[in-house]
């Protein structure tokens, strides 16, 4: 039975990359939405960008099933002077269309939460996905609260 398969959950490191591509190669499969290529441009910023200390604030983690990344979150650190707090921004989460309702979002989400928590974040921001099925994730997220708009700028 598909949800009697483990999901683990571990942090992304570089030697992960390969695993990772298959994942978003996958995703491009299940479903026609994603928005940038997998090129040889990409491959090489997402590599540079374990060695690189801009990114000493963020935090990745994946769910593997049977070998295989099946989801994958993505979070960054916001230090701010506004009142001296370190809040967390959620940048993306994804589990494949075919692994959906089985746990994997959800396990990445308590993993992410217990990591801010033992770093002293207390907040995490989300912009969220437009679509029914990711509305109804988030809203049923546990001690979340649907709060003010979201806003994209270019900066150009």
């Amino acid at each position: 039975m598909e949800n009697d398969k483990k999901i683990t959950i571990s942090p992304y490191t570089e030697q992960d990359i390969p695993a990772v591509l298959e994942f978003e190669r996958r995703l491009r499969e299940e479903e026609d939405v994603w928005g940038w290529e997998i090129d040889e441009d990409y491959i090489k910023s997402v590599t540079a960008s374990f060695r690189d200390r801009r990114f000493d604030n963020a935090l990745s983690f994946l769910a593997w099933q049977e070998g295989r990344v099946i989801g994958r979150i993505d979070a960054v650190l916001l230090p701010s002077h506004f009142d001296g707090s370190v809040k967390a921004y959620l940048d993306w989460i994804c589990v494949l269309q075919s692994c959906r309702h089985q746990g994997a979002a959800q396990a990445l989400l308590s993993t992410l939460r217990q990591e801010l928590k033992a770093l002293g974040v207390d907040t995490l921001v989300a912009l969220t996905a437009a679509n029914e099925e990711a509305q109804r994730f988030y809203k049923a997220v546990p001690d979340s609260v649907m709060r003010d708009v979201g806003i994209w700028i270019d900066i150009k």
